[in-house]
C-alpha cells in the first residue's frame, strides 16, 4: 500500500455499542493506532487521529480548551473507549518525537448526520428517534447539561483542514460546534429543522 495520508477513525464510537466488547475497544484504538504508526512511518506520510472530546471524562471546564488535561475516571464502563483514545493519542506523540513522523490530532465532539443506526442511543440520534415515534423527549439528569453538536459535513471537513496544516501544528484540536447547546431544548429543535435527515 502506498499512500501518502492516513485518517486513523477505527474505534466504535457509541457507548452501547463499545461497551458490548470493552476489551476490543481498547485493543482497536490502540492496537490500530500502532498499526497505522508503523504504516506511516514506513511511508513517511502524514497521519490523523481522530480522538474523541471523551478524552476530557466529566469535565470541570466548559467549554474544554485543547491544553485542559480533563478529569478522568481510568475504571468506568465508558473508560475502554476514553482511555484507547487517550492511550492513542499519547502513540502519536510518541511517534512524533521518537520518529519524527508528522502527526496531527483531532478532538471529535458529537457528530450526527444521515444513515446513523437507529439504535445508536447517542443524545442527537435518541431525541430525532423519539420525535419521529411521537414519544416524550428524555432529558437526563437535571436537563443541565450542555453539548457541542456537529454535523458529519462539517467533521469531515474539519478533518480535511487539519491534515492540510502545516507541520509544526499537530494538536489535538477540538472538532464540534463553537456553540454549545442545552438547557433549552428549542434551540436544538430548530437547527434539527434545517437538515435533511
Amino acid at each position: 500500500m502506498e499512500v501518502d495520508e492516513i485518517y486513523n477513525l477505527a474505534c466504535r464510537a457509541s457507548p452501547i455499542h463499545y461497551q458490548h466488547d470493552p476489551v476490543q475497544t481498547i485493543k482497536t484504538s490502540v492496537h490500530g493506532a500502532i498499526n497505522m504508526l508503523n504504516l506511516a512511518k514506513r511511508l513517511r506520510a502524514k497521519i490523523l487521529q481522530a480522538s474523541t472530546s471523551e478524552v476530557y471524562g466529566d469535565p470541570s471546564v466548559h467549554p474544554q480548551p485543547e491544553n485542559y488535561w480533563g478529569h478522568v475516571n481510568p475504571v468506568d464502563p465508558r473508560s475502554c473507549y476514553d482511555e484507547g483514545k487517550r492511550c492513542a493519542e499519547t502513540l502519536f506523540f510518541d511517534y512524533r518525537r521518537q520518529h519524527d513522523l508528522q502527526i496531527k490530532v483531532a478532538r471529535i465532539f458529537n457528530t450526527s448526520g444521515p444513515r446513523m443506526h437507529p439504535n445508536d442511543r447517542r443524545v442527537v440520534l435518541n431525541f430525532i428517534v423519539q420525535a419521529l415515534l411521537g414519544r416524550d423527549i428524555t432529558v437526563y439528569g437535571e436537563g443541565l447539561q450542555t453539548r457541542s453538536f456537529c454535523y458529519i459535513d462539517d467533521l469531515i471537513d474539519g478533518l480535511v483542514r487539519i491534515m492540510d496544516t502545516s507541520a509544526d501544528i499537530t494538536g489535538p484540536i477540538n472538532v464540534g460546534n463553537p456553540s454549545e447547546f442545552g438547557r433549552c431544548c428549542q434551540h436544538f429543535r430548530v437547527r434539527i429543522a434545517r437538515r435533511v435527515w
